[in-house]
């Protein structure tokens, strides 16, 4: 059995996903909790989002498990022994991508190096030519005549596979809902053709049927050939991407997780109790957002690289000093994000306050903290969620710039950002190396999109002022 080890960033990650799915449990229980979550349900922009968000969660949580792994016995001595690598399920799941290391630079699909090489031949005269891949279409004898026949060959196979399971998962999907609803199975199979579920299963079983036919074929594709190429060091960058959700995950979750409660409780404390409260928490947010936020991250980040200096023997892995940088921007981040959503919560709650239902809560005596999460926090619900996700959005990107001055996260970490940094100086290669930047530019834009769908939605299913309208 491997060696478990459980990093800051990873415990707080699944905290953050428990507190997730008890409040789904406990919207369960509550009619006017659970009621606009069914509004959600019914969209089918917002089903179709939000699998390609659980597609990206699912690949982050994967990678949030680690491991030393363990290394084989000894003779004669039973005694487990562990490697000092850090693995994650991730890594065991991409193996083949993980060990398959090329020397330098190779296109996407490609069998040879990007760059040329000197070759001695048996004659002892050299030739200037592009050597083979170790890995890449190394099953093939003649690349030039056997590629383009294999890649339509394996990336068919793949189809056909992700094709076979986007059936069974079909059919069975259709015999729960006609078992739930007592109706036969064509019957029910016409009532998700014709939309008429209230749950759009139609929209989700396309998305989930194109995220299975490209993943199919994507997948038989990189275990013969490098699918969107190799980097300087001759790393797969698809494996770097992969890697990199994590990252791009921890950044926006993480530094939510510390923004949002601040923000909430003093922001809706100044609008609501003004005078000196107000006054303070006024003056606070102001000085803060008065400080450059760069230049505060990188003095936070100068002071931890100093701190890790000093105590090197408590950080005796790589791993865990690249967790802490990471935790670290995290907080910073979020002590300096959340003066925006503070200021907006402000301005609500002085309009709110002088509604007359809270008017009137106060005529009867009703305690200000009761009134702040009956009447007030329902009503800005959907401004909170709409600015976390923007937040959300801001931070994956956010992450790239602060890579590029060398105050984001750990050189050694995966992220877009890296990859979009690295991809800075092949961008001036004769000839030009785009597949890293184009890799990074494709995760960080579907996940953001995805994000930017899913908020849309539940603002219009959130914001008490729509609902009343339709």
């Amino acid at each position: 059995m491997p060696q478990p080890l459980v990093l800051w960033t990873d415990g707080l990650l699944f905290l953050l996903v428990a507190l997730t799915l008890g409040f789904a449990m406990l919207a369960l229980h509550r009619p006017h909790l659970a009621a606009p979550w069914r509004r959600v349900a019914r969209s089918r922009v917002g089903m179709g989002a939000a699998v390609l968000l659980g597609l990206y969660l699912t690949v982050g949580l994967l990678d949030s498990v680690h491991f030393h792994p363990r290394l084989p016995e000894a003779e004669g001595n039973g005694d487990a022994r562990y490697a000092t690598e850090v693995l994650s399920l991730l890594d065991l799941l991409l193996t083949p991508l993980r060990t398959h290391q090329e020397k330098t630079y190779s296109a996407p699909l490609a069998t040879h190096l990007y760059t040329r090489e000197t070759v001695e031949q048996a004659d002892g005269r050299t030739r200037r030519e592009y050597p083979r891949l170790k890995y890449g279409g190394a099953h093939l004898r003649d690349p030039e005549r056997e590629r383009l026949p294999d890649l339509l060959a394996t990336a068919g196979r793949g189809l056909l596979q992700g094709l076979a399971l986007w059936g069974l998962l079909t059919v069975g999907l259709l015999y729960l809902l006609a078992r739930r609803a007592d109706t036969g199975l064509g019957l029910q199979a016409r009532r998700v053709l014709a939309g008429t579920t209230g749950i759009p299963w139609l929209t989700l079983l396309l998305v989930v049927g194109g995220l299975l036919l490209v993943g199919g074929a994507a997948g038989q594709l990189a275990l013969k050939y490098h699918l969107l190429g190799t980097d300087k060091v001759g790393e797969d960058v698809l494996y770097q991407a992969l890697k990199s959700v994590r990252t791009g995950l921890m950044i926006g979750t993480l530094t939510t997780l510390v923004m949002l409660p601040a923000a909430l409780l003093l922001g809706l404390m100044a609008g609501y109790f003004r005078g000196w409260v107000d006054d303070v928490i006024q003056y606070l947010y102001t000085t803060l957002s008065s400080i450059p936020d760069v230049l505060l991250i990188a003095a936070a980040i100068l002071m931890l690289q100093v701190y890790m200096g000093r105590h090197a023997e408590e950080l005796t892995s790589l791993v865990e000093r690249a967790d802490l940088r990471l935790l670290f921007l995290c907080l910073i981040l979020g002590v300096t994000s959340w003066t925006g959503l503070c200021r907006l919560l402000r301005g609500e709650t002085l309009k709110l306050r002088e509604l007359d239902y809270v008017q009137a809560a106060q005529a009867f005596g009703v305690g200000p903290f009761t009134i702040l999460y009956r009447h007030i926090v329902p009503n800005v619900l959907h401004l909170v969620l709409i600015r976390v996700v923007l937040d959300f959005s801001g931070l994956v990107l956010a992450e790239a710039v602060l890579s590029y001055v060398n105050i984001g996260v750990d050189p050694t970490t995966n992220s877009w950002g890296n990859m979009i940094n690295s991809a800075r100086l092949e961008l001036a290669r004769e000839p030009m190396v785009w597949w890293s930047l184009a890799t990074a530019f494709l995760f960080m834009f579907t996940l953001v999109l995805a994000a930017n769908l899913f908020a849309d939605v539940v603002r219009d299913a959130l914001d008490p002022r729509l609902q009343h309208e339709r």
